[in-house]
C-alpha cells in the first residue's frame, strides 16, 4: 500500500503548467515539521515535493501561496530523467489525490476548502476563505465553547468500563 498523509505550510508559491494535452499541473514544496526536536532543542522539518493534477492544481495555484497550511492525502512516486550533462537524476515526490486548505500563513482560521471544490464566485476579489457567507466567524471555530453543553449533566464513568 502507497498511502501517505501531510500537513505542513508551503515552502514557496505554486507552479502552474500545462502538459502538451492541456492537462492542469501544479508543483509546489511543502514543510512538514518532525516530531522530536534536534540537540540544540530546535524543531525540524522535512521539505517535500508535492504535485497536484487537474482542477486541483488550478484551485491550488488560485488559492494558496507560500505559507499557506494544508493536509495532503496522495502517494510517493519516484521518476529519474538524464539532466543536461547526461547525468541520471532520481526524483521522489508526493503526488497529491486530495489537498484540504487548512488556513493561511499567521492565521488561526481553521476554515476548510477542498481544493477539489469549485472557486468562489464573486464580484470583489476572493481570499481562499471568502465563501460568500454572510458570517464573519465559521461555524465550529470557537475553540473557548464547550461543544457537548447542549448535551445535559456530565456522565460519571470508571476505568473498568474503558476498553483501553
Amino acid at each position: 500500500m502507497n498511502k501517505v498523509f501531510l500537513i505542513g505550510r508551503l515552502t514557496r508559491d505554486p507552479e502552474l503548467r500545462y502538459t502538451g494535452s492541456n492537462t492542469a499541473v501544479a508543483t509546489f514544496s511543502l514543510a512538514v515539521n518532525r516530531n522530536f526536536t534536534n540537540a540544540n532543542g530546535e524543531r525540524e522539518a522535512d521539505f517535500i515535493n508535492i504535485v497536484v493534477w487537474r482542477k486541483q492544481a488550478e484551485n491550488v495555484k488560485n488559492y494558496l501561496s507560500q505559507g499557506s497550511q494544508v493536509a495532503i492525502d496522495g502517494r510517493i512516486q519516484t521518476r529519474s530523467y538524464d539532466d543536461q550533462n547526461g547525468q541520471k537524476r532520481y526524483v521522489t515526490e508526493v503526488v497529491a489525490d486530495n489537498v484540504e486548505f487548512l488556513g493561511s500563513k499567521g492565521s488561526s482560521n481553521n476554515t476548510n476548502m477542498n481544493a477539489n471544490s469549485a472557486a468562489p464566485q464573486h464580484d470583489a476579489a476572493p481570499t481562499p476563505y471568502d465563501f460568500g457567507a454572510t458570517s464573519t466567524e465559521p461555524k465550529g471555530t470557537d475553540v473557548d465553547s464547550n461543544p457537548f453543553a447542549d448535551f445535559g449533566s456530565s456522565i460519571e464513568i470508571s476505568d473498568d468500563e474503558l476498553p483501553f
